[in-house]
């Protein structure tokens, strides 16, 4: 059973959460809280596994509550609920920072409340599931080359848990540089990229304009803009990559599109990369997992049965684009050895 504690200062949001959550059998909702005061004293009480928070509220702010959370020994995992604006984004980015666990927008109306329940839950049930955090002190291994060799992972809706996973696994000795385009909204990849860093084994950031690609790095392709791939020469003599953000037209409605991450690092890395496509709806991804084979590399699909949305998966199939189908638990371990298979690669 999910204990799980409803921080929010609208009744209206309260009562909606709790009637959300308290349709699955593994969740119970411990209590509930209007600011930052109340939960702190709730929180310490009935020690929730899980905390819903909002960010603004009176007395003490959700960012406030947060701080006060890095005094306690063994806290919560905590869920943001964010607003879909710039504002929101930057506190949401902050919350991270600061210690909040994943991150969701905050629905507008009743009826896209309702559409969000199944994915507040699965978002609760992934964080309890979540091993312990290692800690900011985890060693990692600093980037030391200029990435020859690179692996790409395209994800969407239900990606992100998956993200977790894969990331979790991921030996932090890989000989590559990763780059992840996750369908998102503008403001929302930074935060993520917090999220994601505190999982992984190797360092994350959001991905800037003119970025070179190193070894031993992941990008999380910014949002709002394409993610390209260019060719540089490296220093030890061989092409490398750099990002160029792009503002031109979205690509299957979306803006980055892994199609054209694919595409353009298939170009610069040709055999020498690997994609992974994880869950997500729609048809991007198809035609950038076809560019990926045709130019020598290796294309993976994550099983469908570990999948929210088989769609952009299908997409690949359909564009006759994939190698292996693999179950998402396996996936680290298979970049890892075809990357290893690649030219150049230091075993």
């Amino acid at each position: 059973m999910v204990k799980v504690l409803i921080v929010d200062d609208s009744v209206f949001m309260r009562t909606i959460i709790k009637d959300m959550l308290s349709r699955d059998s593994s969740i119970e909702i411990v209590g509930t809280a209007s600011e930052g005061v109340e939960a702190l004293e709730k929180i310490r009480a009935l020690k929730p596994d899980i905390v819903s928070l909002d960010i603004e509220m009176p007395a003490m702010n959700g960012l406030d509550l947060l701080r006060e959370l890095q005094k306690v020994k063994k806290r919560p995992r905590i869920l943001m609920l964010s607003s879909l604006t710039s504002k929101d984004a930057a506190l949401t980015r902050e919350a991270m920072i600061l210690g909040a666990d994943d991150f969701m927008v905050k629905p507008r109306n009743l009826p896209t409340i309702r559409e969000i329940s199944m994915e507040m839950i699965s978002k609760i049930k992934h964080l309890a599931a979540l091993p312990p955090e290692s800690g900011s002190d985890k060693t990692r291994i600093s980037p030391a080359r200029p990435a020859d060799r690179i692996v790409l992972i395209g994800s969407s809706a239900g990606g992100p848990p998956q993200v977790d996973v894969l990331l979790s696994m991921l030996p932090p000795d890989l000989p590559a540089a990763v780059i992840i385009t996750q369908h998102m909204p503008v403001g929302f990849t930074a935060p993520l990229a917090e999220r994601f860093n505190r999982i992984a084994a190797m360092p994350v950031k959001e991905s800037r304009n003119g970025d070179r690609l190193h070894t031993g790095e992941i990008l999380l392709s910014k949002a709002g803009v394409h993610t390209i791939i260019s060719g540089v020469m490296g220093e030890n003599g061989r092409t490398t990559g750099r990002i160029v953000h792009s503002t031109s037209p979205p690509v299957h409605g979306v803006r980055p599109a892994v199609d054209k991450t694919f595409e353009s690092a298939a170009r610069v890395y040709g055999k020498n990369a690997v994609s992974v496509i994880l869950s997500g709806m729609g048809n991007d991804a198809g035609a950038g997992a076809g560019a990926i084979k045709q130019g020598g590399g290796i294309s993976l699909i994550c099983a469908e049965r570990d999948c929210l949305v088989y769609g952009m998966a299908r997409s690949a199939i359909r564009h006759n684009a994939v190698d292996h189908v693999i179950p998402l638990k396996k996936l680290a371990e298979s970049v890892a050895q075809y990357v290893l298979m690649m030219e150049g690669a230091h075993v």
